[in-house]
């Protein structure tokens, strides 16, 4: 099948002549030699930008373990977040990021290089790019679409957990004096969430080359271990607030939940970049236009938008943390999740 397709945009793109090989079946002929590697080469642009990523995360984690002792606690939290969800910073990241975690399985690689040896890098590539959904269909494609939607899906829970324990704190921090006093910064603190992304600034590695909170294996060791979620890499601990009046349950936060299935075209997205980047070497002229997705950057602009909203209606401290479990967190999740809402 997927020779087949390769074939056809062989015929127009580059008006060549040859045998039509038949569907499933690689075509007969001299094969270049493909290197003997499953992860893509770690020094690329694609790398510096999944770091991006990485950094993200590493906020989140802190923001699950951060102490919540006074308003400027909340505020670290509001405008760490913040500083990602300008443009399409975090949603190419992620996009980069996921698409090294699809890299890592050699059935799909290898199947990958195989057509791109055989018809050329430049055909493949512009065949691949026709359509997310056709790369579905490779030898491998499905296990590596399996590991993208494990690691978003590790990675989307725990910014809900860290959601939770911040909506958790909603409540009882309304038992503290400063969380109790009216809140007369709310200016500056719009100004302070749109201005965030300014005073970014990224230290985070994934090379291991850098200054950074931790950083990525070198999945091309021979003993190195598996490239996983960018939360795995910050531990499992979130601080738990249990000392107020009210102690939500996970079934509140559940009742309702909707039944969801994988986004094929988005994951289709990602497995392309993964694709180009293993018979690219790093070059990427053709993987600019799909470090993007608009749908997913306007969902998060939207959830910055609402977290403005909601800091401006605000009278109280302790309000700002229901703001950032609502709209920091949590609504960024549900921006960033892989999966679908499955129709009724």
């Amino acid at each position: 099948m997927i020779g087949a397709f390769v074939f056809a945009a062989t015929l127009s793109l580059t008006q060549q002549t040859q045998e039509t090989p038949e569907p499933g079946q690689m075509p007969e002929g001299p094969v270049l030699s493909a290197p003997d590697r499953t992860a893509p080469d770690e020094s690329g642009e694609l790398r510096d930008t999944a770091s991006t990523y990485a950094a993200y995360h590493s906020q989140v984690n802190a923001a699950g373990q951060r102490e919540l002792l006074s308003g400027e606690d909340l505020d670290t939290t509001m405008d760490t977040l913040a500083a990602y969800y300008s443009g399409d910073r975090l949603v190419d990241a992620q996009i980069a990021y996921t698409a090294l975690v699809a890299a890592q399985n050699p059935q799909f690689i290898d199947e990958v290089r195989a057509v791109a040896d055989y018809y050329g890098t430049d055909v493949a590539a512009r065949a691949l790019m026709e359509d997310p959904l056709y790369v579905t269909g490779f030898m491998g494609a499905d296990l590596a679409a399996d590991s993208v939607n494990t690691t978003v899906g590790e990675d989307v829970a725990r910014i809900n957990d860290v959601g939770m324990r911040y909506r958790q704190a909603a409540y009882n921090l309304q038992t503290e004096a400063w969380a109790q006093r009216r809140a007369r910064d709310r200016q500056d603190r719009l100004a302070a969430i749109e201005s965030a992304s300014s005073r970014l600034a990224t230290d985070f590695s994934l090379s291991g080359a850098g200054p950074g909170p931790a950083t990525l294996p070198d999945t091309q060791a021979p003993t190195a271990r598996r490239m996983g979620s960018a939360s795995s890499l910050f531990g499992d601990d979130v601080a738990t607030d249990t000392t107020g009046p009210i102690t939500l349950s996970a079934l509140e936060v559940t009742v309702g939940e909707r039944q969801l299935e994988p986004d094929e075209r988005r994951v289709g997205q990602i497995l392309v970049v993964a694709a180009l980047q293993a018979i690219e070497g790093g070059d990427l002229t053709y993987m600019d236009q799909l470090l993007s997705n608009p749908a997913v950057e306007r969902c998060i602009q939207w959830a910055k938008l609402n977290l403005q909203q909601c800091v401006a209606a605000g009278h109280f401290k302790y309000e700002d943390a229901f703001c950032i479990a609502e709209h920091a967190l949590d609504e960024v999740a549900d921006c960033l999740t892989t999966a679908r809402i499955v129709p009724n």
